[in-house]
């Protein structure tokens, strides 16, 4: 019985990962190592758990999916062959890896440093 149907219909991690797996063409424990994951994670979501915010942000980069699509809190899967948008949000979780809060100002901050840096690297190459 799926894990779907277990939990009254509604689509739940596990399901979600296990088919995206099965679309790849590998098994569950495949995908766990393959991010540097233990195996016994799969125990965990099978049970109804789900991966803590960076682990789900691996995965998601893995399957070339959004987390959201990952973690079932929507139902549209990002189209085949278009690049994935990331999210501010999502952004500032990789940079700051979800310590504290991330303030306007200091994410205005780094894009303005990322904006010098690409500037920068523009000008190295023209000379």
């Amino acid at each position: 019985m799926q894990l779907a149907q277990m939990n009254g219909g509604t689509f739940v991690f596990f399901d979600r990962f296990q088919s995206l797996c099965k679309d790849r063409g590998i098994s569950v424990y495949r995908a766990c190592t393959d991010i540097g994951l233990n195996r016994s994670a799969v125990a965990k979501w099978k049970s109804g758990g789900k991966p803590n915010g960076t682990t789900a942000a691996k995965l998601a980069e893995y399957f070339g999916v959004t987390t959201d699509y990952l973690l079932c809190e929507t139902e549209i899967p990002p189209a085949k062959g278009r690049r994935r948008v990331v999210s501010d949000e999502e952004i500032k979780f990789a940079l700051f890896g979800g310590d504290g809060e991330i303030t306007d100002a200091m994410y205005d901050e780094v894009k303005r440093f990322a904006a010098f840096i690409k500037q920068r690297e523009a000008d190295r190459s023209k000379e």
